[in-house]
């Protein structure tokens, strides 16, 4: 894992101002993780395969009797890979043990509005739904979930990994903070939209926000007209 070019594995990054308020922004988000005995484990694709990981470990566990795994190409992954999400970490969860008919695969889902769409249609009878994420999404599918699945028993979980020291090195801290900064923004516009649930941002993490906003941290935001 590394920052500018450092590895974790041998020196330890100092909290700067920057990190120092990302936290804030990564403790806000992946609050609300938990799991039990569901009837489907929805996995929403990413660029991050210790989402897929972890839900194999807990269909091993009895958790669930299969996963479905959504996600076509998102923003990040369209430049990872040559193939879905969905592909990839069917893959992945073949790796970890996990037979074929232990999987459903969508493979077109753009967003998580769409992968909690597109799981509902495939599995309509669900009644009791674990979603696994990644730790800073568990917020906007909590959110989401209201919406475009309102009658099922729904939980939110995700692999456990700090910041900024487990952060995927596929994106790099620098990238998470831009796209923390992006799910702070859905969650403050988004329900005007009819998109999400309304939550509550505290003032601590709207200080925060706009802090790395000012520091330059601002590729992941809304286009205007929603600029706040």
């Amino acid at each position: 894992m590394t920052i500018y070019g450092v590895g974790y594995d041998t020196i330890e990054p100092t909290m700067t101002p920057v990190l120092s308020n990302a936290e804030v922004l990564w403790n806000f988000l992946c609050e609300g993780r938990r799991s039990r005995p569901s009837d489907l484990l929805v996995v929403c694709g990413s660029y991050d395969l210790r989402v897929c990981d972890y839900a194999c470990e807990l269909v091993k566990l009895g958790l669930a009797p299969c996963i479905l795994i959504t996600g076509g190409t998102g923003n990040w992954t369209k430049h990872l890979w040559d193939r879905t999400e969905a592909a990839v970490f069917a893959d992945r969860a073949r790796s970890q043990g996990l037979a074929d008919d232990q999987m459903l695969l969508e493979d077109t889902a753009r967003n998580f509005a769409e992968n909690i769409a597109f799981a509902r249609a495939m599995r309509p009878a669900a009644k009791h739904v674990t979603f696994i994420t990644k730790p800073n999404s568990v917020r906007r599918v909590y959110q989401t979930l209201p919406i475009q699945w309102p009658e099922i028993e729904a939980l939110v979980d995700a692999p456990s990994f700090s910041f900024p020291w487990g952060v995927s090195n596929c994106i790099g801290v620098f990238g998470l903070i831009e796209e923390m900064v992006g799910d702070v923004h859905r969650l403050l516009v988004y329900p005007d939209l009819g998109f999400q649930a309304p939550l509550p941002v505290p003032e601590d993490v709207l200080v925060s926000w706009r802090f790395l906003i000012a520091e330059g941290f601002n590729r992941h935001l809304l286009s205007p007209p929603y600029l706040t």
